[in-house]
């Protein structure tokens, strides 16, 4: 069992592609911690590469303050060997991915000073498919 997360059970083991190309119009602000990393671009983020950036926060952090993590791999997306011919049907599912529309927030810090987390945030966005930037939390008037 890999250590980054799927699904523990689906209604349905395969699904359309789909693609929406629309900006996000929820979880793209910082909800839970004081700066985040919002993705410019849309993409599918595959689970290991949600994986590779908390590690990479981790190590920067070195335990300090808490890391929260805003997109779920929840799409199975298949893929046919190569090599094979069409036709047989549709491929088993070769990983999950999260639905990352621009504007989406990936990932959050709380408990950290803003250099650290800045630090941090530039390791996480080295490993991300898609820009990203460091945003921080919005002042409620």
């Amino acid at each position: 069992m890999p250590p980054y997360k799927i699904p523990k059970r689906v209604k349905y083991r395969k699904e359309f592609r789909r693609v929406r190309d629309r900006k996000a119009t929820r979880g793209n602000y910082v909800a839970f911690g004081d700066y985040g990393l919002q993705s410019i671009e849309g993409c599918w983020l595959p689970s290991n590469v949600i994986e590779a950036g908390r590690i990479a926060a981790q190590r920067v952090l070195k335990r300090e303050g808490k890391i929260f993590i805003r997109v779920f791999p929840d799409k199975p997306v298949s893929k046919k060997p190569i090599e094979t011919r069409m036709g047989k049907g549709k491929a088993d599912v070769d990983y999950w991915a999260a639905r990352v529309r621009p504007g989406t927030m990936l990932f959050e810090l709380s408990g950290v000073t803003e250099d650290a987390a800045r630090l941090a945030f530039s390791r996480v966005a080295m490993k991300m498919p898609v820009r990203c930037r460091f945003v921080g939390r919005r002042v409620e008037v």
